[in-house]
């Protein structure tokens, strides 16, 4: 049996949202996005750093979002949610699969750090501002490739979990303005997915 250790507005948001895309059934370990379950003892044994999302499967355990994913696709659902590796598609799929966490996630982090969890008096204007105007920058080549696209490849595929959840983020976050129509409704295209509904509500 998989169990999901989750806490809600994470990246373990992508774990929920695939296993419910794939209909593959879990136990969900659900935790306050807070020390003192993150940083528990209990947690720490799954996690070095108490981070989330954490995956287990009977006997496997394993972390990181990336990782986590292919791990699912490959031992839970072969042949899904990826393009098959001699497919037109499968580079951009790796392109943007990766994307997310080398352009665009950093610079959300900064956004989250200094508006949501640091006390006022430690924010830095200086660190927000700067970390906006990079992800601005590293969303503009997802706009440019959504022209004309319903997601990234074409069809629906777990790049678009994992990027796309950062897109959905970065369009809370205020970052993505009019003038990215395609990210607009890229974000509303993948909200009206069932499953992503439902990981964004849990």
């Amino acid at each position: 049996m998989l169990t999901l250790h989750f806490a809600p507005n994470s990246r373990a948001g992508r774990i929920y949202w695939l296993l419910k895309e794939l209909d593959l059934p879990f136990e969900l370990n659900r935790m306050d996005f807070h020390p003192k379950d993150l940083k528990s003892d209990q947690h720490r044994a799954r996690h070095p750093l108490g981070r989330v999302p954490v995956l287990d499967d009977d006997e496997v355990r394993i972390w990181e979002t990336g990782a986590i994913i292919e791990y699912v696709l490959a031992r839970h659902a072969p042949g899904k949610l990826k393009p098959a590796v001699d497919d037109a598609t499968f580079p951009a799929y790796l392109q943007w699969f990766h994307y997310s966490e080398g352009m665009v996630m950093p610079p959300i982090n900064t956004i989250v750090v200094h508006t949501l969890l640091l006390p006022p008096e430690r924010r830095d204007q200086t660190a927000l501002d700067q970390a906006r105007r990079l992800l601005g920058r590293a969303l503009a080549p997802v706009e440019e490739a959504l022209e004309s696209k319903n997601y990234l490849t074409g069809d629906f595929t777990a790049a678009d979990i994992q990027l796309g959840h950062a897109c959905i983020m970065s369009n809370r976050l205020g970052i993505v303005t009019d003038e990215m129509p395609n990210l607009k409704a890229y974000a509303e295209r993948l909200l009206a997915r069932p499953a992503c509904a439902e990981a964004f509500a849990a």
